[in-house]
């Protein structure tokens, strides 16, 4: 089981995001302050949890922790400034949102901009490493996975409802035949490479 902290005497924030590979849709971010002494069989990465696992996960993690928030950065925001810089922007947001204030922040990947002058500490595939960030990753997937299935009823034709936003076969062909709508993000590639290309 993972631990809840890298270390159980400071107040640790565990940080992730979900969304930056996608073609359309916000990126979304999350913070989680979990107590020193939770843990729980299941938590773990998102990505390697069902979804039931994951909802069921994520009400866990709201009512055990001793705080936590969600937040995004707009599609527009993502091509102004670029996914990565949106993507920091996008924890800023969720951390300046937090009911405390931690000692220490754990982010998820190698990359991170200071916040404030909390220290921070960067750690590869950290969301299958603490618990803090597992659960971070399990709510900025969730609501971000909620938030682009309401988006797929105006827009059934990219199938949001399976993809949500990734760049799919399908996906890339029905911006092709549709063209692309205002949530993608303009400053990435959407249209199929050749390799991807079906013929209508």
């Amino acid at each position: 089981m993972l631990p809840a902290r890298q270390q159980q005497e400071l107040l640790e924030v565990g940080c992730d995001e979900a969304g930056r590979g996608c073609l359309a849709g916000p990126v979304f971010a999350a913070a989680v302050i979990l107590p020193a002494e939770f843990t729980h069989p299941d938590l773990d990465d998102s990505k390697t949890l069902s979804l039931a696992q994951r909802l069921e996960l994520r009400e866990i993690v709201k009512e055990v922790s001793l705080a936590y928030s969600v937040s995004f950065c707009t599609p527009g925001t993502i091509d102004r400034i670029n996914i990565l810089n949106a993507s920091f922007e996008a924890m800023h947001h969720a951390l300046k949102k937090l009911s405390m204030v931690p000692e220490k922040i754990l982010v998820d990947g190698n990359r991170f901009k200071p916040y404030r002058k909390i220290e921070f500490e960067c750690i590869v595939k950290g969301d299958g490493k603490i618990g803090s960030i597992a659960a971070a990753s399990i709510l900025a997937k969730t609501y971000r996975d909620e938030y682009m299935q309401r988006k797929h009823k105006k827009f059934p034709w990219y199938s949001w409802d399976t993809n949500k936003g990734y760049p799919t076969v399908a996906h890339r062909n029905a911006i092709k035949e549709h063209g692309p709508c205002d949530l993608h993000r303009k400053s990435f590639q959407l249209y199929p490479p050749p390799e991807q290309m079906e013929l209508f």
